[in-house]
């Protein structure tokens, strides 16, 4: 979760074409980095604050034990992991809860997986294209976006540069736009 200054709250599936496809996203919490011991437990990079709290992942195939932090990331056990073989064949797996498992946004904040897809317009009314990526090197998030030309380039999220962004596009100002 990041704040930004007050906007719309994003709640909304990763794209238009994702809510009539699918129903309701995934998103995804955690990545399984590898077996940790022999009794079938998992080291994981998680990208959630408070994974502990939730319990059923990949539409209920996969239920959270016990974690706890490791040395190399968080250790995990799901009841459904019994040795370290179940355990390496898991390496890769992305764990996802349902978009609704997520607690609800304050104003200002988003999640990344809201603002993936979604169209983007230049303040003056132009669309743009859409959101790809979003990444963070240290100093905060930056959207990637992609022109219809399959061009990239990536702009801050902040308020100088996102002046706006609602469940339908995000605005960008036309100063930041290459």
């Amino acid at each position: 979760m990041t704040t930004m200054p007050p906007q719309e709250a994003t709640d909304r599936p990763n794209t238009p074409a994702a809510r009539a496809a699918a129903g309701e996203p995934a998103v995804t919490l955690a990545v399984v980095i590898g077996a940790h011991g022999i009794n079938g437990q998992v080291r994981l990079k998680v990208f959630a604050d408070d994974f502990g709290s939730y319990r059923s992942f990949n539409h209920g195939t996969l239920t959270l034990k016990a974690s706890q932090p490791g040395n190399n990331g968080t250790i995990a056990r799901f009841a459904e992991i019994a040795d370290r073989n179940a355990a390496e064949a898991l390496r890769g797996t992305e764990l996802t809860v349902p978009r609704s498992a997520l607690p609800p946004l304050g104003a200002g904040e988003y999640y990344h997986a809201d603002l993936l897809g979604l169209p983007v317009v230049a303040d003056t009314g132009a669309a743009i294209g859409h959101v790809v990526l979003i990444e963070n090197f240290g100093a905060g998030d930056v959207i990637e976006i992609e022109r219809p030309d399959g061009k990239r380039f990536m702009v801050p999220m902040n308020a100088d540069a996102v002046p706006e962004w609602n469940v339908d596009r995000l605005v960008v100002s036309a100063s930041f736009i290459e």
